[in-house]
């Protein structure tokens, strides 16, 4: 990451929350930050509901407000949803009974992604003119860390004989569904990036790389799930004529 910035939740509506419009730099955003008090290490949330969702809008970072089926909101939103499903994955790994060293191994990668994941997410909700000294950006060593660690994984793996049909155990189970969720989310950021408008706003189109490399991982951490952590493995059978 570029540097140690804010962090920012969401509300139940969908908004982001920033830092204070004086650390952040930003000027017009009143409304959101009314709702919350900064710590010196974070933030506390006074108020989840705002009611703007009421009426399908939400706001940017910077309190623009949008309709929540804008293709910004959409691409975000599916971050979200695929930051979520990691969270599955994760919390279903640090259940599992298998060596503790597998288990942290594969924790430490999903803790990472994660956070990765919301960097992302508030970078696609935030606007160029919003972005401010500080904000946590992805850098090419997030990608490449994801190729490390994708080749780091592989050694560890039998030779694909078959295409894997998604199931077996839950990590895998939930490693595929994510990779699934992150196809998605990548097709909803080419769509943001093919506006002419916004394609000039993402640095270098690094959250499209990244999420482009995070379904190989979780294609991978499935399989590695399944041979480190015990789990079968299921293979598609290959139909012959009658």
């Amino acid at each position: 990451m570029r540097t140690a910035g804010a962090i920012w939740p969401t509300t139940a509506d969908g908004e982001f929350m920033s830092p204070s419009p004086v650390r952040a730099g930003i000027t017009q955003q009143p409304s959101l930050h009314r709702r919350h008090t900064q710590a010196e290490d974070g933030m506390r949330i006074t108020k989840v509901y705002t009611r703007t969702g009421d009426r399908g809008l939400t706001r940017l970072v910077g309190g623009q407000q949008v309709h929540k089926d804008d293709d910004r909101i959409n691409a975000y939103g599916t971050v979200d949803e695929l930051n979520s499903v990691v969270g599955l994955a994760r919390t279903f790994a640090n259940r599992s009974t298998a060596q503790p060293q597998a288990v942290q191994r594969l924790d430490t990668m999903m803790h990472r992604i994660q956070n990765d994941l919301f960097n992302v997410g508030a970078d696609l909700a935030t606007l160029p003119q919003d972005r401010f000294k500080g904000m946590v950006l992805l850098e090419d060593a997030d990608v490449a860390r994801l190729e490390r660690w994708i080749d780091e994984l592989n050694q560890d793996l039998p030779p694909l004989q078959e295409f894997i049909l998604p199931g077996g155990g839950p990590v895998g189970a939930f490693c595929h569904q994510a990779r699934t969720v992150c196809r998605r989310a990548e097709r909803e950021l080419v769509k943001l990036l093919r506006n002419t408008e916004t394609k000039v706003e993402l640095q270098d189109e690094l959250p499209l790389r990244y999420l482009n490399r995070l379904s190989d991982w979780l294609f991978v951490a499935g399989r590695w799930a399944a041979h480190s952590l015990g789990e079968p493995e299921v293979l598609w059978e290959r139909q012959t004529a009658p």
